[in-house]
């Protein structure tokens, strides 16, 4: 996203900590918190690229690689602090979901109004891809074996399940990381830190990832608190926040990345961010939320038959879309078109 961009929204996060200390309307300040978070998340990302830069690609990736969702994580664990367990699941659940088909969905779709046909190394993301349909299948298992089982009942005798899975998923996150060092799959997105431009100093942009890291906890925290007063004031089911509202807003900044290099006809770097993203959050993000809550009251990795739908069906569409080599703008309003009878459906149904 735009520096220029970056800065006006700003603004708002000085409103959102006077609202909340004046205790101004809940929709209001549920509001200004979302919109502060998207240009600290968008700082954060952008410190992080550039310190990889400086950094080679071998450490690089790993900053990217642990700092990538850092946003995603932050909100997760302020969330699991609060006990909106529903609320940081249908999060990490849509942050699948949003990266595969409302990215990667406008990447394609504003891509190839521009250059009619987006071509693209069919073969660089596809171990991405398949990484992810693990990931899919990992986190699918636990749902399986528990199915007629109680929440109470895996919340209490079955915590060890959810833990032992994280531990596999997380392993196999660390492993592909390490195979992609060496083989230099471009799994964590090192491969194109080229084609980032340095705007920072080494020491400038370490600052500012300190500073956003920390701005964006206390806006995460802010946030959490405002969900339940926002979603009764405004009618607004808290599965849709979770699925939906907060998804956008952890990765509004990245989301514009991968657009404006689909507009350049860079296609490769936008199916990076989308995929490569989803695949932190899967192996990451949720394996680290799950162990993050024992601290606290724990969490079970155990995710609702319509999470694991939505996101098993943008994984399938993922593989598709990489392996194919090629795509228009038809393609992408297809994506579109799926993720807004999604939003629809949660905003309605709930």
């Amino acid at each position: 996203m735009s520096m220029k961009y970056l800065k006006i929204l700003l603004l708002c996060v000085p409103l959102s900590f006077i609202g909340e200390y004046l205790n101004w309307n809940a929709t209001l300040v549920f509001f200004l918190t979302c919109v502060s978070i998207i240009p600290l998340a968008g700082y954060l990302g952008n410190a992080t690229e550039d310190i990889a830069a400086y950094t080679g690609p071998k450490f690089g990736g790993f900053l990217n690689a642990t700092f990538g969702n850092a946003t995603e994580l932050i909100i997760s664990f302020f969330a699991i602090k609060a006990g909106l367990f529903d609320v940081v699941k249908a999060s990490l659940a849509g942050s699948v979901l949003g990266n595969i088909l409302l990215v990667l969905g406008c990447s394609i779709f504003i891509g190839g109004i521009k250059h009619k046909e987006l071509k693209y190394d069919s073969q660089l993301g596809t171990f991405t891809a398949t990484m992810l349909l693990f990931a899919v299948i990992g986190l699918s298992l636990p749902a399986v074996f528990t199915f007629n089982v109680s929440e109470k009942l895996i919340s209490s005798e079955y915590e060890s399940f959810s833990v032992i899975t994280s531990i596999i998923l997380l392993i196999i996150y660390v492993v592909g990381m390490i195979y992609s060092f060496k083989t230099q799959k471009d799994l964590y997105g090192v491969e194109h830190a080229d084609d980032i431009d340095n705007r920072w100093s080494l020491p400038v942009s370490i600052i500012i990832l300190g500073i956003a890291t920390v701005l964006i906890a206390i806006e995460s925290e802010i946030l959490v608190s405002g969900i339940e007063p926002m979603t009764e004031a405004a009618g607004i089911s808290r599965m849709f926040v979770g699925l939906i509202l907060i998804p956008i807003v952890g990765n509004a900044a990245e989301h514009s990345t991968a657009v404006i290099m689909a507009l350049k006809n860079k296609m490769d770097i936008s199916i990076e961010i989308a995929v490569g993203s989803s695949l932190q959050i899967a192996l990451f993000v949720i394996p680290v939320s799950v162990l993050l809550s024992l601290i606290y009251t724990p969490m079970s990795i155990i995710f609702k038959p319509i999470e694991l739908f939505l996101i098993g069906a943008s994984v399938l569409i993922a593989n598709q879309v990489v392996k194919a080599g090629r795509s228009n703008w038809m393609e992408g309003l297809k994506l579109l078109s799926v993720y807004l009878i999604a939003a629809v459906g949660f905003f309605i149904v709930g």
